[in-house]
């Protein structure tokens, strides 16, 4: 098994896509904040709501393993750390707590799985694995802190599950596309 254990080689390009994905990823928490302190529940489908905030979360699972699979672990784990920092300075206490435990530990699940099942050169695969992790922890923590109940756990974890496929779609046309320009 092969654990990348140093940053990838970066081009013009791939330094342009990490930089992107590494300023929408520490984005997306302080964002997710926001919405949750202005906007209130969201429907989410199928008769379920979720926190505002829901689908920027289900972002930022996928935006860090981008941050991974182009910077490598170490500056994910840094993206992460930053990302926290961010979000417990602009959210409000309760809120900020709520958010910071919930990234941290739904985001290092995320990291270890992705990690793992990287090294075994299955990308999609670990990407929906480490994003059903984080997702679910993610979900269970943050809806104990910040609102003391799990009642929109279900659409929590539906509107992140959107996220992720979403991604995971996108993942595979952008490599479809990418071996149809190289055949």
């Amino acid at each position: 098994m092969h654990i990348q254990t140093h940053a990838p080689v970066l081009t013009p390009k791939r330094n342009a896509y990490a930089l992107a994905a590494l300023t929408a990823y520490i984005s997306t928490i302080p964002v997710a904040n926001w919405l949750v302190a202005n906007i209130g529940p969201v429907d989410v489908g199928f008769g379920y709501q979720a926190p505002a905030g829901v689908y920027m979360v289900g972002l930022a699972l996928i935006l860090r393993d981008a941050v991974q699979q182009l910077l490598g672990r170490r500056s994910a784990l840094y993206a992460v750390a930053t990302g926290a920092a961010v979000s417990y300075l602009l959210a409000d206490q309760a809120l900020a707590l709520a958010s910071v435990a919930g990234f941290v530990v739904s985001e290092l699940a995320d990291t270890l799985v992705y990690t793992w099942l990287r090294g075994r050169r299955l990308l999609v695969g670990a990407v929906l694995a480490a994003s059903a992790a984080g997702l679910v922890l993610d979900s269970v923590l943050f809806l104990g802190i910040a609102f003391h109940s799990q009642e929109f756990l279900a659409g929590q974890i539906l509107a992140k599950t959107y996220m992720t496929l979403a991604a995971v779609a996108a993942i595979a046309a952008y490599r479809r596309s990418n071996r149809l320009l190289t055949t």
